[in-house]
């Protein structure tokens, strides 16, 4: 490569640089597009941001990828959209869209109009000269839009996560208004459902500078909300349990099912010992004493011996998988503007 292509590739890449990149992850949400993206452009021009906007669409059934193509063709320097095949939820969404994403700040906001893009630009101030890794959402007015059947299991859910994660300064962390450094997105992988543990996934990647922002709830203006039920809740404290326990022992799985199979199959076999001591013992001396198969103790520590071989091999397999594990990131996406 000559002088002049490498000068040619380093102004590419500086044009490619922006300011901003807002990932709008979306499922049933035409009527609100337009008027996000508004609000979202003139807070942009305000500012002076170099910035995109990038609509997810998770496989919507409504007219939500016809906007998103009317909003491309009249702002083509602006506005980027990725098509799913099918609907695989928000994590995935934000996963495409991290990948995709060209601005040194990400913001990701819902589309549903609940939240504001007039933080964006105080969001911005706080990764850019404060310093921030990330910056967190907090809707301390949210108990006036939503139900108690809402608001009561969220703060619930919230305190276990902060206590799990060790993040104790978040209150709210499924809060879709979310500022993030380039680097954290590049560096961290969402999957599943694990969209509401993106602060726990940027600490455990190294980025821990973590802050909170109040930010305003407005009410929901056009459908009504993805996200209600018992089931949501549920699976949330699953997924809060199953990336602590990958954490800690994702890459190193021998470490708890190796230590307890093992500790179960001593305790087994030594109170299997205890058992036939006994019964030499006895008859050693001429007492009488039952067959060992009649001592339930001998039945129970038969059992802990099993289960704790089974345990053992369990952590073994696991370590082979965690070492040769397929890529989980690989959705089918129908169209890239």
């Amino acid at each position: 490569m000559d002088a002049r292509e490498k000068s040619g590739e380093s102004l590419l890449n500086l044009i490619a640089m922006l300011d901003i990149s807002v990932i709008v992850p979306l499922y049933n949400e035409d009527e609100s597009l337009p008027e996000l993206f508004s609000w979202i452009k003139r807070v942009m021009e305000a500012g002076g941001f170099s910035y995109e906007v990038i609509f997810v669409n998770d496989g919507s059934t409504d007219r939500s990828q016809e906007v998103i193509e009317e909003l491309n063709a009249a702002h083509p320097d602006h506005v980027r959209g990725i098509k799913f095949r099918r609907n695989y939820g928000k994590s995935p969404a934000l996963y495409v869209g991290f990948r995709e994403a060209k601005g040194n700040v990400v913001i990701t906001m819902d589309a549903d109009l609940q939240d504001s893009p007039d933080e964006i630009p105080e969001l911005y101030r706080m990764i850019t000269e404060q310093g921030y890794d990330l910056v967190s959402g907090y809707k301390m007015n949210r108990s006036k839009g939503d139900p108690l059947s809402k608001t009561i299991p969220t703060k619930l859910f919230n305190a276990t996560a902060r206590c799990v994660s060790g993040i104790h300064n978040l209150h709210d962390f499924n809060c879709g208004l979310k500022a993030y450094r380039k680097e954290v997105v590049k560096n961290i992988e969402v999957y599943g459902e694990m969209h509401r543990y993106i602060p726990y996934l940027a600490k455990n990647a190294g980025f821990d500078k973590i802050g909170e922002k109040r930010v305003h709830h407005q009410a929901r203006k056009f459908g009504k909300s993805k996200f209600m039920g018992l089931n949501r809740f549920v699976n949330g404290y699953l997924d809060l349990l199953s990336l602590w326990f990958l954490n800690n022992f994702g890459l190193k799985p021998m470490h708890v099912f190796g230590f307890i199979g093992t500790l179960m199959f001593m305790i087994g076999l030594l109170a299997v010992m205890i058992v036939g001591g006994t019964k030499l013992y006895c008859l050693t001396k001429g007492i009488p004493h039952p067959l060992v198969t009649r001592s339930p103790y001998f039945f129970i520590s038969l059992t802990m011996m099993i289960v704790g071989t089974q345990l053992f091999v369990a952590g073994f397999l696991g370590e082979l998988i965690s070492r040769n594990a397929p890529e989980r990131n690989n959705y089918q996406i129908e169209k890239i503007l």
